[in-house]
């Protein structure tokens, strides 16, 4: 139980390094748009940079976690990420757009890659354990964000230069992302039962695809809420920019506080039923935003919708791994359907708002709250497992 514990211990914290990088280079966004001599609209293709790398590194993943192992493709994808800002921060400092791009592009398939194999080691964690913790790990992945913001902040504002601040700190936390990978749990043994690898893939398990629409929707509930909620509140309720920001802020924690409390109420009800609360929750949450009219039901829907939208990814990525022997690859399908809507869906809605507003159009997240209520059926538990002692 201590070696199991020690592995539970270094995925958190592989979570919050991973959550802390992204931030570090969020936070000097503004000096990379100077930098560059950059309008939004050219950041925001440069940054595409970074979901094309994804998207790609997804659905790859499970396959270089299957040859390698977790804790190796861990390794590799921090080293990415490091590597990446490095090269990409050269490229904001020496004004070369496209050596910039580059970089993003790498640290992209880092996050990718890193991102999958840290959810399956999670997984497998949450088994040998008994109990569920994943909403936990994800938890943590705010708090090392957090943490990078906390940084970010006061370097931004002593204009620390970008080559002093983002690849240093992305090479110490890929250090302690190495180091924490040591701990990792041994790879699991081929059985001879498996399927050749050419003979199967989770792209055609109908299971696997129901929970990939179920994280889709939750994923891209939780990133609507990133890009647009502080802007719905501005544009349809007419508030100063710090209420809208202070909204956002109000949602992402009511999102970590779910996450952290949330394996409890799982543990207790299931997977199923919590999930469909989690659904009803956003929904209700959401016609509480759009057609509350008031500070106190607007704020209510906003803790409403961050509690609802708080479990159904993390939750997904669990139901993906339920069969240890093939976890990489439904992870990573799962989390290439998840991303990408993550990564496409708020641009689409940003598309939408221009036609029928910012606030109105958050009625589409609440309507994708439907078919996540009907999948969430596939997230059921496979088999109980009795908990472990602490």
């Amino acid at each position: 139980m201590t070696s199991l514990l020690h592995t539970r211990n270094a995925v958190a914290a592989s979570f919050a390094l991973n959550g802390f990088c992204f931030a570090t280079m969020v936070s000097r966004l503004p000096d990379i748009r100077s930098g560059l001599g950059l309008d939004n609209a050219a950041l925001g293709l440069l940054l595409l940079a970074i979901s094309i790398g994804s998207v790609i590194a997804l659905p790859l993943s499970g396959r270089l976690i299957d040859r390698f192992s977790a804790a190796t493709v861990t390794r590799f994808g921090a080293v990415l990420v490091a590597v990446g800002l490095t090269v990409g921060m050269l490229g904001v400092v020496t004004d070369l757009i496209a050596l910039a791009a580059v970089g993003l592009f790498v640290d992209g398939i880092g996050i990718a890659t890193w991102d999958v194999s840290m959810n399956v080691e999670a997984a497998e964690v949450e088994r040998q354990l008994g109990r569920t913790i994943m909403p936990r790990f994800h938890a943590g992945w705010s708090f090392g964000a957090f943490a990078g913001a906390g940084v970010g902040i006061p370097m931004a504002a002593i204009h620390a230069p970008l080559m002093l601040h983002v690849p240093v700190f992305a090479a110490l936390a890929a250090v302690a992302a190495w180091r924490a990978a040591a701990t990792y749990l041994p790879a699991q043994e081929e059985h001879p039962d498996k399927p050749p690898a050419g003979s199967w893939s989770p792209w055609r398990e109908p299971r696997t695809l129901a929970i990939g629409v179920m994280v889709m929707a939750f994923a891209l509930s939780e990133g609507a809420a990133n890009d647009w909620l502080s802007l719905a509140l501005i544009d349809g309720y007419d508030v100063r920019h710090w209420v809208g920001v202070a909204g956002f802020t109000v949602f992402v924690s009511s999102m970590v506080a779910g996450r952290l409390y949330g394996p409890v109420v799982l543990d207790r009800y299931g997977r199923s039923p919590v999930l469909w609360g989690s659904a009803a929750a956003a929904f209700v949450g959401i016609l509480l935003i759009v057609f509350g009219g008031n500070v106190v039901l607007v704020g209510v829907g906003i803790v409403t919708w961050g509690l609802g939208a708080s479990l159904g990814f993390p939750v997904g990525m669990s139901a993906a791994a339920d069969d240890p022997l093939r976890a990489a690859r439904r992870v990573s399908t799962v989390s290439t359907i998840g991303y990408t809507a993550f990564l496409a869906g708020p641009p689409l809605l940003g598309l939408l708002a221009d036609h029928i507003g910012t606030l109105e159009t958050l009625l589409v997240i609440a309507g994708l709250m439907v078919p996540a209520a009907i999948t969430v059926f596939a997230a059921r538990e496979r088999e109980q497992i009795p908990a472990a002692t602490p």
